[in-house]
Order: C-alpha cells, then structure tokens, then sequence
C-alpha cells in the first residue's frame, strides 16, 4: 500500500499525516520515518521543525536566515535534515512495517542523502505513505504522484482522510 498526500502550502497534509501515524501507532503497527511541522514565533511561521517518527528526536529543517541552501527566505539545515530526517527514513525502510516521509519537497530536495533515502524506500516496496509539494516537478515527486494512489487535501476532505487512508492501510496489513 503506496499512498501520497498533496495539496496548497497549509492546506493540512501534515496533520493527516500525524493523524494516520497516530491511528496506525494506536493499532500496534509498526511507523517509521519523518514529520515535519511549522515553527511559530508571534503567530507567524519562522521555520519548520523534523521529527524523527520512531525515535522521537527532532530537528530543525529550516529557519528564517538560517546558514545553507536557500529556500526564499528559509535556509535549509542540512545537519538536522540528513541526522535526522535522512536516517529516520533509512531506519523506516529496514525496520517498520509503513515509512512516513512528510514531505517530499523543494527544501528537503537540497540533499542528495534526502533523495537517495526516498528512492530506497521506494525501491524496497515496502508500504509507504508520503506528502509532496503540490508543484514539485523533480523526478522522485513526480514518480510518487504517478506510482502511490494520491489524494488531494481540501477544505472539504481533510477532515475524513485520515480515517479512510488509517483503514486502508490497516486492511493492506492484515491482508
């Protein structure tokens, strides 16, 4: 079972995301891989946070003027993305039963060591469940949004897609 989530920057594919893990978690199935969340200062974004699914450690993946490559006004940190992100992804693909990576997107596409995470995953056909950027056009987004079934979040699903996606993971595991 390959399923993907896209859909407009804060539409809210992050919290379907956390919502299957939990609900999958819940259920005794074993998750693995990345999230990634919004850093907020003052009600506004000044960041983005990764967190490692089944470790718990987490990172920085970019900040408002932070040193490395550049993502409009975010530099990107490669450190935390690669120790962190890069081998939570790894771990997923060796050790559990889904590999979550939140997201497949313009910023975590400044690491080679991302990529290559993704495409392992995506070579070992295990059960996976990704987000990509909606206008992402490099190759491994574009493979993820022709190869996994994909659901568009909107305003008017983004409330029920946990649920459907949780059972039908649940039903490809106990098959």
């Amino acid at each position: 079972m390959r399923i993907a989530v896209t859909g407009r920057p804060g539409i809210g594919k992050s919290t379907v995301i956390r919502k299957v893990v939990a609900r999958l978690k819940a259920e005794g199935v074993s998750v693995g891989g990345m999230l990634s969340s919004n850093i907020r200062k003052g009600g506004r974004r000044v960041g983005f946070e990764i967190l490692d699914v089944a470790s718990g450690r987490r990172g920085v993946l970019a900040y408002i003027g932070l040193e490395g490559p550049r993502i409009g006004k975010y530099g990107v940190n490669m450190q935390d993305l690669e120790g962190i992100g890069v081998t939570a992804i790894r771990n997923a693909t060796q050790f559990a039963d889904v590999v979550v990576i939140d997201e497949i997107a313009p910023m975590e596409m400044k690491s080679e060591k991302f990529a290559a995470a993704v495409e392992g995953a995506l070579i070992s056909k295990k059960h996976m469940f990704v987000s990509v950027h909606h206008n992402l056009r490099h190759e491994l987004a574009m493979r993820v949004k022709e190869e996994f079934e994909l659901f568009e979040v909107t305003i008017m699903n983004r409330e029920g897609l946990p649920e459907l996606i949780s059972e039908k993971y649940l039903r490809a595991l106990r098959a």
